[in-house]
């Protein structure tokens, strides 16, 4: 099999296996960035899920305490999959374990680069990552932030990884909260859209999946035609908002509604979360 050369002779150890997890090796293998022999899941004690990830992805899978350590060691890039709750004690038995040239690559939301490098007891190369939902789909958003001790090829091997699973955007970490609320959050708010346009659709007459796929096709399309066109949204909209007509008066209630403001308060108010959640994560841990 023909793989892309950044990874091709890397060995990937995702620790936690997870959704997300599952969902960067389903990326992995389709687009071809990396084989299956290439791939090791690991979680704590869950063997039907190994037995599930090993039967369905041919991936190569431990519980065993040994077996992981192993695993790591040898591992060229580690992804950090695991819940929040695990990362103290998980990195605290990883830092020993860990050789000069090895990458971590972190999924954990909140949890800060300085913050597991302590944890890991030593200034390893570290990729933050938040990914969306989407990527399960492989139309995900993935913000990344690197430690300064990565190298040009670990950078270049963790825009493969995610770029199998959607668009990758390289922030300063400073900015990460932020990303969570636009990106992170961000398909939430598009779905309680899409919940208030299928109701107002069954409620005049519309039968419950006539509504559900007209809107799923409309904000389907929207999009599309966004990411194709590259016209603001802005020009979209007027292009097919005619004075006093229905559309107008839609973007009336709307405004009315203060709608701009609200999503805008929204997006910040889950970046603020993000932040308060990821100093809860950084205090319990430390």
């Amino acid at each position: 099999m023909n793989t892309i050369p950044t990874l091709s002779a890397s060995t990937i150890c995702f620790y936690g296996a997870g959704s997300m997890a599952e969902a960067i090796v389903r990326g992995l293998l389709h687009k071809q960035v990396a084989g299956a022999d290439q791939i090791v899941m690991l979680n704590r004690s869950n063997r039907e899920r190994l037995d599930y990830l090993a039967q369905t992805y041919q991936v190569q899978t431990a519980a065993e305490e040994d077996a992981k350590r192993v695993y790591l060691r040898d591992a060229s890039i580690i992804v950090l999959a695991m819940k929040p709750k695990d990362a103290g004690e998980a990195l605290a038995e990883l830092g020993p374990l860990l050789r000069e040239g090895q990458l971590i690559v972190s999924l954990i939301a909140g949890l800060s680069i300085a913050t597991i490098q302590v944890l890991l007891g030593s200034p390893v190369a570290v990729a933050r990552t938040m990914p969306n939902t989407s990527c399960s789909i492989g139309h995900g958003a993935t913000g990344i932030s690197f430690s300064p001790e990565t190298t040009e090829a670990q950078r270049a091997q963790v825009l493969s990884m995610f770029e199998a699973v959607g668009m990758v955007s390289v922030i300063p970490e400073e900015q990460m909260e932020i990303l969570t609320g636009v990106s992170g959050s961000g398909p939430a708010y598009v779905y309680y859209l899409m919940e208030a346009m299928i109701e107002a659709g069954i409620e005049g007459g519309l039968t419950p999946e006539q509504s559900r796929e007209l809107t799923v096709q409309t904000v389907l399309g929207a999009a599309l035609m966004m990411s194709e066109t590259g016209e603001a949204p802005t020009k979209l909209r007027a292009d097919i908002t005619s004075p006093n007509g229905s559309t107008q008066a839609a973007i009336g209630v709307l405004e009315a509604g203060s709608f701009q403001p609200n999503v805008k308060a929204a997006v910040h108010r889950a970046a603020e979360r993000s932040k308060e959640m990821g100093e809860a994560v950084r205090q319990a841990l430390l």
